[in-house]
C-alpha cells in the first residue's frame, strides 16, 4: 500500500551508512510538518540509497510532498515501524488527486460570539 503526505521539513537528520549482506547501504531520516484537521502534526520518514542524495538537497521549511510505505519488524519482543519514501516531488502538489492522507486547509473559525437562546427555542441545550 502506497501512501502519500504533504507537509513542510521540519528536521533533517544526518546520513548514515553501513555494509549489509547484500552490500553498502545508506540513510537518512527527515521529518515533515502536516495539517491534520486544524493541527499540525509531524512525521518522520526514512530515504534509503539513491533517495538520500535528494533528501540532503531540503532545506528546512520547503514544501514537499512524499510518496512512502509502512514498514514493520519484530526484533526481541518490540516493534519497529518505518515510513520509507519511495517517490519525493519537492513543491508539493496541491489539488492532486489521491488516496491517501494529504494536507487539507484549516476551517475559518467565527469570532462573533453566540447568541442567547430565544424564548421560542425548545431544546434543552
Amino acid at each position: 500500500m502506497a501512501l502519500e503526505l504533504e507537509g513542510k521539513v521540519y528536521k533533517i537528520g544526518t546520513e548514515v551508512t553501513g555494509e549489509g549482506k547484500n552490500g553498502p547501504w545508506k540513510k537518512i531520516d527527515f521529518m515533515i510538518e502536516y495539517l491534520d484537521g486544524q493541527y499540525p502534526k509531524k512525521a518522520a520518514f526514512s530515504a534509503w540509497t539513491d533517495k538520500v542524495e535528494m533528501v540532503k538537497k531540503l532545506n528546512i521549511g520547503d514544501t514537499v510532498t512524499v510518496s512512502f510505505n509502512i514498514d514493520s519488524r519484530e526484533y526481541n519482543d518490540k516493534f519497529f515501524t518505518d515510513l520509507r519514501i519511495w517517490k519525493m516531488q519537492i513543491g508539493g502538489t496541491a489539488g492532486a488527486s489521491t488516496a491517501s492522507s494529504t494536507q487539507s486547509a484549516p476551517q475559518a473559525v467565527s469570532a462573533e460570539p453566540m447568541s442567547a437562546p430565544t424564548v421560542d427555542d425548545d431544546l434543552p441545550f
